[in-house]
């Protein structure tokens, strides 16, 4: 993939290695990136060799679209595994260097009247599919289909729990959200709330602290919490679990840095570990959600488990994801996911923090 085009003296300096910036990114939920940040400890820990911490969310909007893709070389994301597995696919150089679990409400929202109390229930019933999204730029056509992927997913993962599959429900393709601007209110990113007050459809996805609080302020109430299934594998959706990526070339050239980065993620998690309330209070600027709504959605001791790992098990979760999105449409090629993963920074960064 093409690197972004900076400016002539600060590309310069970096091709020559010294570097100016580095940049991350996370998605709007509980990340030990984000409360690094929040903290003060990333910009702490760089200040010293003159290096700026950039986040992408306070960025320009012309950088923003980075997010969605490694074109940035010193860019380290935390963030939803359906854009990282769909670059990762497209062939976009990257590594994988962690792995998180984070449970943020993922439900099935439906009318009061409804009578779906139960995954069971779903069985026969119009849920809403959100398009595809259509892009211009070519790495970000796949994974910004982002509210189909995770829909799929989590009506997939809720029907398997009753011996039930896609076949036993019947599915209404809805508005992707590609064009709304409203992002306090996830309920509006995409129609299909909307589309379930007015009956078109009997059951919607949602996931996140806003998108609970966009149900609430309709009307409407959660059908079946997938939260709720003790077995992971059902649970397996875009942010569970949530990859961290970077560029091979900021590995290769400056490893200690992404070892330091990554040290101040685990500090970060071991904080949060022991306050909750420290927690919740930075999650209101990260999600966009009131006290109500992150309270919902982040519970059940969440902020004892940010800790980015690369287990077996957590791998094997990884795994169910990327195969889900080889069958319905969401990669353009099978990938070697054992072959991205580089373990070496995270257990640097253990040994690192271990010593301080």
């Amino acid at each position: 993939m093409s690197t972004i085009e900076l400016s002539t003296p600060q590309q310069t300096r970096q091709q020559a290695g010294k570097l100016e910036e580095i940049w991350f990114t996370r998605c709007p939920v509980p990340t030990a990136s984000g409360l690094a940040y929040r903290l003060g400890w990333l910009g702490e820990e760089f200040a010293r060799d003159g290096i700026r911490v950039a986040t992408i969310q306070e960025a320009p909007r012309a950088l923003q679209r980075h997010h969605y893709d490694h074109e940035i070389p010193t860019l380290i994301r935390e963030g939803g595994n359906l854009l990282a597995l769909a670059a990762r696919a497209q062939g976009a150089p990257t590594r994988l260097i962690g792995l998180t679990w984070i449970d943020e409400a993922q439900s099935i929202i439906v009318r009061p009247d409804s009578g779906i109390a139960s995954a069971a229930d779903l069985k026969g019933r119009r849920l809403a599919l959100p398009a595809f999204v259509h892009r211009d730029i070519p790495a970000h056509v796949r994974g910004s289909s982002i509210w189909r992927g995770m829909s799929l997913h989590g009506y997939k993962g809720a029907l398997a729990t009753v011996g039930l599959t896609l076949d036993d429900i019947t599915l209404v393709e809805v508005g992707s959200g590609q064009d709304s601007r409203d992002n306090a209110d996830t309920g509006n990113r995409w129609s299909a709330l909307d589309e379930l007050v007015n009956g078109t459809v009997d059951a919607v996805y949602v996931k996140g602290a806003a998108a609970v609080e966009g149900a609430r302020r309709r009307g409407l109430v959660v059908g079946v919490d997938l939260d709720s299934f003790a077995d992971r594998r059902f649970r397996v959706n875009n942010g569970t679990p949530r990859p961290i990526t970077v560029h091979e070339s900021f590995l290769e050239n400056h490893f200690d840095l992404v070892v330091r980065f990554l040290a101040q993620t685990l500090r970060a998690a071991d904080w949060a570990a022991d306050n909750l309330q420290g927690v919740y209070d930075i999650l209101k600027g990260e999600t966009r959600a009131g006290d109500e709504g992150v309270n919902e959605a982040y519970r059940d001791g969440f902020h004892k488990t940010l800790h980015p790992n690369l287990s077996p098990e957590r791998v094997e979760l990884f795994r169910i994801q990327k195969n889900f999105m080889l069958v319905h449409g969401l990669l353009d090629a099978d990938l070697d996911l054992d072959a991205w993963i580089d373990h070496r920074p995270l257990a640097a960064a253990r040994e690192l923090l271990n010593r301080r």
